[in-house]
């Protein structure tokens, strides 16, 4: 284009304020590109650090420190690392027959690697969970330690827009995470130093801002130790980190199909699925052989500053079990899970949060009657709601009765601090609390467990770096206290839980 063709002349002082103009124009778009704001990643390894293959950018703010652009790979392949370290100690007990208190260094190490291919993706993802000075006493087990196992390695296709109809389509198949909704049945877990993960395949279908569905038909993975052998047995070859490659057994089958709505009414989002367990021994693991179908449906506003947000779940699950790993009688399963929460967002310096929250799991009401009625949370996650697991994870979500509030608070864009208080009741008193082993079937011994408080803090250096701590009470109650086998004489005062942590991300 010849710009002397046009009749228009500057004069020095013009040509010189366009150009401050222009200089100042873009230093704005400099800044707003800068200032792109994204949601702080959780303290979770790698999936939750990925790119959406069909949206086509990731959640999450690229790590400052990062080993793509160190090595100078091309952008076909990636390639990260993460290191997670934590200290936590217990005071105190309340599991059966529980003596003294504990403590652990829980270290977790995480490498993923991606190719893309056009349309195709292979990733492989090794985790390295252990565990280091727990005392001689210890009930560990496989979700503190799986020392240097494949925890993903699939082949995916992705299409954004198949057949020119706006739906994107993915199929993944392989070993791989799932992490469906309210991550209360089917989660990639986060605070627990192990992760569940699948043999199968995956499909997922998106309307985008409109709709999602998944499906998928997968064999869980089994951790190893997870059996007694001749020689020594599972909380021995945990506490010393023995090496046992983890597989799928092929007798367990875990299905479903997960069904999303966004937006449907203003902001209101819905959710409707189908889980199917079915579930075989093998030599090397006993099962209850549970055949579980578990439908639920969610509705739920998401929190936004100066807005009320809520969120209602509600489970069902019916089938059959066996009264035991070693039984050989088969009962009917029929149980049920509610959730009810609702919550405020304050506009106002360090963006409080304000919810109270009610959960029931059930319970079975009669110990003699050959029907089985405890809620099983199948492959879910619970540190979010009842407290942090580790060598804690004294609530889990069956056979609960439980009210509580919580309170978060941001007072810098890098801290975020919280405050929990629940309180928790057995929905049946004639059967157990969750894993503790404590049980009274004649009921005398209440049915109040006691109430939980926990204060947490989380500091974000930057993208590649964050520190978080947390300390949680027990306050036994009744039950906790005189149920046969509870804790007694210098165990039975009340529990408490401190942990402090680091994760580096590459």
């Amino acid at each position: 284009m010849n710009f002397t063709s046009y009749p228009i002349s500057f004069n020095r002082n013009q040509i010189l304020g366009l150009i401050i103009a222009t200089g100042s124009f873009n230093s704005h778009l400099v800044m707003a590109e800068e200032k792109k704001s994204y949601t702080n990643p959780p303290f979770a390894m790698f999936a939750s650090q990925m790119s959406d293959s069909l949206i086509g950018s990731g959640k999450y703010e690229k790590p400052i420190w990062n080993l793509h652009d160190a090595l100078k790979l091309p952008d076909w392949l990636s390639v990260s690392l993460e290191q997670r370290s934590r200290y936590e100690m217990m005071s105190g007990n309340y599991k059966a027959n529980g003596k003294g208190g504990d403590q652990q260094i829980a270290l977790q190490t995480d490498v993923f690697m991606e190719a893309r291919f056009q349309q195709f993706r292979l990733g492989g993802e090794f985790l390295d969970a252990r565990q280091w000075g727990a005392d001689s006493g210890s009930t560990l087990n496989n979700t503190h330690s799986n020392q240097a196992d494949l925890l993903q390695a699939y082949l995916a296709w992705s299409e954004q827009n198949i057949f020119q109809s706006g739906v994107g389509a993915e199929v993944i198949a392989g070993r791989q995470t799932l992490n469906f909704g309210s991550r209360r049945l089917v989660a990639r877990n986060v605070f627990r130093n192990t992760i569940n993960s699948f043999d199968g395949l995956r499909l997922r279908l998106t309307d985008y801002d409109n709709w999602q569905l998944n499906a998928f038909v997968t064999l869980p993975i089994n951790r190893y130790p997870i059996k007694p052998s001749a020689t020594t047995d599972a909380a021995l070859d945990t506490f010393n980190n023995t090496l046992q490659f983890d597989q799928a057994d092929g007798h367990t089958w875990f299905s479903g199909a997960f069904l999303e709505g966004f937006n449907l009414v203003g902001k209101l989002n819905a959710e409707l699925y189908l889980y199917h367990l079915d579930e075989g021994d093998s030599p090397k693991v006993a099962t209850a052989n549970r055949r579980y179908f578990t439908p639920g449906v969610r509705f739920y506003l998401k929190p936004a500053k100066g807005e009320f947000d809520f969120q209602v779940e509600t489970i069902g699950q019916f089938g059959t079990a066996k009264l035991s790993t070693t039984s050989n009688t088969t009962v009917s399963h029929t149980a049920w899970y509610q959730h009810l929460e609702a919550g405020y967002s304050v506009e106002m310096p360090w963006n409080p949060r304000l919810s109270v929250e009610y959960d029931y799991a059930s319970g079975d009401k009669n110990p003699n009657d050959n029907k089985d009625q405890r809620f099983d949370t199948l492959y879910g996650a619970r540190r979010f709601e009842y407290g942090p697991t580790g060598i804690y994870g004294a609530f889990a979500r069956t056979n609960l009765n439980t009210p509580g509030y919580r309170v978060k608070v941001s007072p810098f864009s890098t801290v975020e601090a919280g405050l929990a208080h629940r309180f928790f009741w057995l929905a049946q008193s004639k059967d157990s609390w969750g894993s503790t082993g404590l049980h009274d079937t004649t009921g005398r011994s209440g049915d109040f467990v006691g109430h939980q408080i926990e204060l947490s803090a989380r500091w974000n250096v930057n993208s590649s770096l964050n520190f978080e701590t947390g300390w949680t009470h027990l306050f036994k109650g009744e039950f906790a206290k005189k149920a046969p086998s509870a804790p007694a004489g210098i165990n039975a005062h009340d529990v408490d839980y401190f942990y402090v942590q680091s994760l580096l991300r590459f």
